[in-house]
């Protein structure tokens, strides 16, 4: 049997061409009256999913 995809993991990552997976920063959906615009700013930024996370994160998305 074919293993499937995540659905919500393939709307969360995006794989590189490195290995590393690429994820956005939580915290940016509501209450954001309290933060200043540097926290702000810097949450809108891309990051990469930590060493260890990788094993879970490849393992839904079928790497």
């Amino acid at each position: 049997m074919k293993q499937k995809t995540h659905s919500g993991a393939k709307k969360r990552f995006r794989p590189k061409a490195s290995g590393k997976i690429k994820r956005k920063k939580q915290g940016l959906r509501h209450l954001l009256v309290p933060h200043s615009s540097k926290l702000k700013r810097h949450l809108g930024q891309l990051t990469y999913v930590d060493s260890a996370n990788l094993y879970q994160v490849k393992r839904q998305l079928v790497l």
